[in-house]
């Protein structure tokens, strides 16, 4: 399944290295029928093939064998700014993308203030688009999308883009679109809590291959188990990796672990262990553990000498048990990093050494308030009042 653009560029290649190479399906023998009016989640760990998937049915890259039949108007948001002119304003947009969806001009003015008050971006909608931010760019193109009157709505993991208050937005406007008017929406998340509250089936993909149309609790499961058949990458040997400086390190970090099957989920007991080497006797050691979201912004830190626990160290291998009774995060990817110290001095340091993900469990139902981020339960007491 090849672009324009891979046809060139493996051309180019065969002439540069004229040497056969082995085949890869991207997607391979995939076959389902999704009903007017249903909202399906395309759910699948990254390289599972949902952004091929998607293209395909948007018509932006043509299937190698087989054919796909659509019935009805379609709108898709796969990326930032689909289908968007850069030089031309947001309003001009506006009318573009109407035009290519096959509305009228009437149809599209019936419209135009709708989609700017939703999108929020009033004062700048005869700016031209090409100044907007990814976030008043994301913000317009699913305005524009949803509010056309398309029938049939493919949403892509682009949502991430916008604010968590906009994310909600969307997720409102996406269960009016289809409960209310009756239209079909195909949704790609990794983000589980908003699959179950949004859809009502779910195709799992994974290496290529798809599922049979699936309940949404019973796709959950499953792409949970597919994460779990490599769940070694939450089991990191450390002792090799770059150091961003020579700590001397007295006491360094050899392995670090995420312990449980699945080992990361949102509400559940997070267990991580990490081993460490120390070359001669250390005391009042600790460790820190970071939590980033993939933009770099620390979202947990948790660090054991917090409760007044520190370690007296032997020379050898020592292992540090670290727990959280429930995990807090958010249902999403991570960036982990991990330091040892002692008395303000770190002895060893290991950033952004992986990406670890948060999956949902069937008792999640809060998560989706928000994505990413923690969310901590609280003691709560009430009384009525006199």
């Amino acid at each position: 399944m090849t672009s324009f653009r891979d046809t060139v560029q493996n051309l180019f290649s065969r002439i540069k290295d004229p040497t056969p190479t082995g085949e890869f399906w991207a997607l391979r023998d995939i076959n389902f029928d999704i009903e007017a009016g249903q909202v399906v989640g395309i759910i699948g760990h990254n390289g599972a093939g949902k952004s091929t998937l998607l293209k395909i049915l948007s018509r932006i890259t043509e299937p190698t064998s087989g054919e796909i039949i659509i019935g009805g108007r379609m709108a898709s948001l796969l990326e930032v700014g689909t289908g968007f002119h850069p030089e031309l304003s947001g309003r001009e947009n506006v009318f573009l993308n109407g035009a290519i969806l096959g509305m009228t001009k009437v149809e599209i003015a019936r419209k135009f203030d709708e989609i700017v008050a939703f999108a929020e971006v009033e004062r700048f909608i005869d700016t031209p688009v090409k100044r907007y931010s990814s976030g008043m760019y994301v913000r317009l193109a699913f305005a524009v999308a949803a509010h056309l009157e398309p029938d049939i709505l493919i949403i892509d993991e682009v949502l991430s883009v916008g604010d968590q208050a906009f994310q909600q937005k969307c997720l409102g406007k996406m269960q009016d679109v289809s409960a209310q008017q009756g239209r079909t929406v195909l949704f790609v998340s990794h983000h589980m809590a908003a699959i179950r509250r949004l859809c009502q089936k779910c195709i799992v993909l994974s290496r290529g291959q798809a599922s049979p149309m699936l309940g949404v609790d019973e796709a959950v499961e499953r792409y949970n188990a597919n994460f779990r058949l490599g769940e070694s990458g939450h089991r990191i040997d450390v002792s090799g990796l770059r150091r961003d400086r020579d700590l001397g390190r007295d006491v360094k970090m050899v392995q670090i672990e995420a312990v449980g099957e699945p080992p990361l989920v949102y509400g559940g007991r997070l267990i991580i262990e990490l081993t460490l080497e120390a070359s001669r006797a250390a005391s009042d050691v600790m460790v820190g553990l970071g939590f980033d979201t993939m933009e770099g912004a620390r979202i947990m830190s948790l660090d054991t000498d917090a409760g007044g626990r520190l370690m007296q160290l032997t020379p050898g291998r020592h292992r540090v048990r670290v727990e959280l009774p429930m995990l807090p995060l958010h249902p999403g990817q991570y960036v982990v990093s991990a330091v040892v110290g002692s008395g303000g001095h770190y002895m060893d340091g290991v950033g952004r050494f992986a990406v670890w993900e948060v999956l949902t469990s069937l008792a999640d139902r809060v998560s989706d308030r928000g994505f990413g981020g923690c969310r901590i339960i609280p003691e709560m007491t009430y009384e009525a009042a006199v």
